[in-house]
């Protein structure tokens, strides 16, 4: 049973910075790519970041230059670090990861094997 938790979600005015902790576990778990994805109600899961098992990161244009994708491998943690953060980034965050690195290239959500419950994130004006 491989199992992800997020952590770290909250309100934040914009303008703010908030990091976010997805805690993978499980015997077999060993992903080739785990991404951070989004969700808003009434719409569609979008990417947000993603990284592989080489280091490669990826990331969707509308966060580039304001979030930061990392991984600890020794403690199988993914962070997100997100700054100068917009009402619009207003959304529930999920953490996903797949055996297949190249869903870390295409951020596909349906190419993900496992998913996180999730973690809100609040941004005021």
């Amino acid at each position: 049973l491989v199992e992800l938790t997020e952590i770290g979600g909250g309100s934040v005015q914009a303008g703010g910075s908030l990091t976010l902790s997805c805690i993978g576990s499980g015997e077999t778990y060993s992903p080739y790519c785990m991404a951070w994805f989004r969700q808003v109600p009434g719409k569609e899961r979008e990417a947000v970041a993603g990284i592989d098992s080489s280091g490669t990161a990826n990331y969707a244009d509308h966060v580039k230059d304001r979030f930061t994708v990392s991984k600890r491998d020794d403690k199988h943690i993914l962070d997100l670090h997100m700054t100068s953060l917009k009402p619009e980034d207003t959304a529930m965050y999920y953490c996903g990861a797949a055996h297949l690195s190249i869903y870390c290239s295409t951020l596909f959500p349906l190419g993900m094997d496992y998913w996180g419950n999730g973690t809100l994130v609040t941004v005021s004006s």
